[in-house]
């Protein structure tokens, strides 16, 4: 009994000491960061009153993973645990990613963020994102050493458009990073939502032209089912 109750302090420190020495600790103080506070304060909120599913997938990220209510259909016959936050960027959610994954034992983890480069000037550079993502693998794998990771690639949107060719850079960054660490996986996406004129699809997004609609996320779902069908059994 004594060694199970130093397990969670145990886990939390590996985390502190990753997150010490990446680049999450230079926004652990910045205002954007911690005005996320009350939404990650929430989640944490739902870890306490729910109950995760057993060999449930942890699907994490931003306003796509938070407002897919029809999570749990679509990804059947996978379970599924949401944990999204809308606006998330990775030099966030690297710092709240111990809060958001700590309290759960899923036998995946799914990750979409797509709001660093949106077209505007503090837009992250690619080689910046690498270093989120290299951040945010760390403390994974100071919980999980060896657990299934899906980074989901950043959609082609109508309404950051303009901003495309450097989303394009960074999932090149992303599916780079994930071919050269084990058990971590690329879900490219981009293909299914552009026209064979090579533009966005509207008719897959909502009025606003950023979010995925109900056919939009029928799509996304069936491009990640059958990535994780390659690697997982449901």
């Amino acid at each position: 009994m004594k060694h199970r109750s130093i397990l969670p302090f145990v886990s939390t420190l590996f985390l502190v000491l990753f997150l010490a020495c990446s680049p999450a600790l230079r926004y652990q103080k910045a205002p954007e960061v911690l005005s996320w506070e009350k939404e990650i304060r929430a989640l944490e909120h739902l870890d306490s009153i729910e109950t995760d599913p057993e060999n449930a997938i942890l699907f994490t990220g931003s306003s796509s993973i938070r407002l897919w209510n029809t999570i749990q259909e679509d990804m059947a016959p996978w379970k599924v645990i949401r944990r999204g936050y809308g606006g998330a960027k990775l030099s966030d959610f690297a710092v709240y990613a111990p809060r958001i994954i700590s309290s759960h034992n899923p036998s995946a983890i799914v990750i979409f963020i797509a709001n660093d480069i949106t077209g505007s000037p503090s837009d992250k550079s690619p080689r910046e994102i690498e270093a989120l993502v290299r951040s945010i693998h760390r403390t994974i794998r100071a919980r999980f050493p060896s657990l299934p990771v899906f980074w989901i690639e950043i959609t082609p949107t109508p309404s950051r458009w303009n901003a495309w060719p450097r989303i394009q850079k960074a999932n090149q960054q992303i599916q780079s990073f994930c071919q050269h660490h084990k058990n971590t996986w690329f879900i490219e996406t981009s293909k299914a939502f552009l026209t064979s004129e090579n533009q966005p699809r509207p008719e897959l997004f909502t009025d606003d032209q950023l979010h995925l609609n109900h056919e939009g996320y029928l799509l996304w779902s069936s491009i990640i089912k059958t990535s994780l069908r390659k690697v997982l059994t449901p």
